[in-house]
């Protein structure tokens, strides 16, 4: 059950997450209505942009997580909920708990196991996957039958990304509906796309598969390494492999 807390105005987003009792204010239903939470018991329910979500809320947010409970707007009974959470967010929740505009009881509440996911500018070995899939796509969704020259692409690779795979997404369609040409080319792209990239020096090569998969997994390592601060049997246990083995790869590729 998804939910974006920066998408639902503040004032709705409680009767949202938790639900309302019946007649719990004008203009309400009868019968009441089920929040998210509700719906999701039993499942998992996914809370987007979370720190978008008012102090206020948070509050209450932590209550829920806590008891297990909730008590619907205007209520008086509380109901028990069970389902995993997970909060997404691409704001520095530390940073804004140093603020004052997130609860340090909530954070550590949620932060129980942390995915990183890095900018595309930090792993560009995917630029060219993700390109590929969302061509796809898009292609089959908008009915339009085009290829990306190699020489697009290296335009793509180029590119750092600012708004990560949202703007990958929104710069393949804006191609896609707006050039007739069967070959899309470096000049069909948009032209801050362009502009960047100019000078940039190509990621890969050539699409030789191992080409690729080498680079990818040096870059893979080398986060690892990041990651770890430097210990290597912790580096090696991040990416599944043995001591031995994350040695053999470090000196082939010379890290």
């Amino acid at each position: 059950m998804p939910v974006d807390c920066s998408a639902i105005p503040r004032e709705l987003l409680e009767s949202e997450l938790f639900g309302y009792a019946p007649g719990a204010f004008t203009g309400a239903s009868r019968e009441g209505k089920s929040g998210k939470f509700e719906l999701a018991n039993g499942g998992t329910i996914f809370l987007d942009e979370i720190g978008e979500m008012p102090l206020e809320m948070q509050a209450k947010l932590l209550r829920v997580l806590q008891e297990r409970q909730l008590i619907r707007v205007g209520g008086v009974t509380p109901q028990s909920v069970t389902c995993a959470v997970i909060a997404a967010t691409n704001r520095d929740l530390e940073t804004l708990v140093a603020q004052g505009r997130f609860r340090r009881d909530l954070l550590y509440r949620l932060d129980v196991i942390r995915l990183e996911v890095p900018p595309l500018r930090e792993r560009p070995e995917d630029i060219p996957l993700l390109v590929a899939h969302y061509w796809e796509h898009k292609s089959r969704e908008l009915g339009r039958v085009a290829q990306l020259s190699a020489e697009a692409l290296r335009v793509f690779e180029g590119y750092t990304w600012p708004g990560n795979i949202r703007e990958l997404v929104n710069v393949v369609e804006r191609v896609l509906v707006g050039s007739v040409k069967p070959i899309i080319e470096p000049s069909d792209l948009p032209a801050t796309v362009q502009a960047e990239s100019v000078g940039h020096v190509r990621r890969f090569p050539s699409f030789d598969l191992d080409i690729v998969v080498a680079e990818a997994e040096r870059r893979t390592v080398e986060r690892a390494l990041r990651q770890a601060q430097g210990n290597r049997l912790k580096a090696a246990q991040l990416v599944g492999l043995s001591r031995a083995s994350f040695y053999r790869k470090l000196k082939a590729y010379s890290l």
